[in-house]
């Protein structure tokens, strides 16, 4: 059976997981990415060393955000959110969003690559040459929707 999820189901489906993907847009060229997040009933929130998409996002802020729970090809569940792009930069924002990262992030095992910057020392990224800080940032949804499919008959 295919079907529509419920708000509580959108709901649910960006609460429990912590990787989805982010589509942004500059001109002609669209660029679907990877990210760890962290949703806390309002936004999603990331973060990111300075690239394409990071450039592409501050050129135009509207962005698409994708989650999926899959357990096999006909069990599954999918949420698409769209909404706008927005930098983090005072400090106060910065630190609610890395909290809820750590908070979040600290029961999982964490690579050396998805470590949130304020577990350093120097609150650089770990992949950052010298002082580069990172890109704090959420998605400010306007618009959300999700879809599912299961095999019970």
């Amino acid at each position: 059976m295919i079907g529509i999820l419920t708000e509580d189901q959108v709901e649910e489906v960006l609460q429990s997981n912590v990787l989805g993907r982010i589509g942004c847009r500059d001109n002609d060229k669209i660029y679907v990415v990877p990210v760890n997040y962290v949703y806390d009933g309002k936004y999603i929130i990331a973060h990111s060393v300075e690239g394409m998409k990071i450039r592409m996002m501050r050129k135009n802020r509207s962005v698409c955000f994708e989650v999926d729970e899959m357990k096999s090809f006909t069990n599954w569940k999918s949420v698409i959110a769209w909404g706008e792009y927005q930098e983090l930069t005072e400090e106060r924002d910065r630190y609610y969003a890395m909290k809820l990262f750590v908070d979040r992030m600290i029961r999982m095992k964490i690579s050396e690559t998805a470590k949130p910057p304020e577990m350093s020392e120097k609150r650089l990224h770990p992949r950052s040459p010298g002082n580069i800080r990172p890109v704090v940032y959420r998605i400010v949804i306007s618009e959300r929707t999700g879809r599912f499919e299961n095999d019970a008959s």
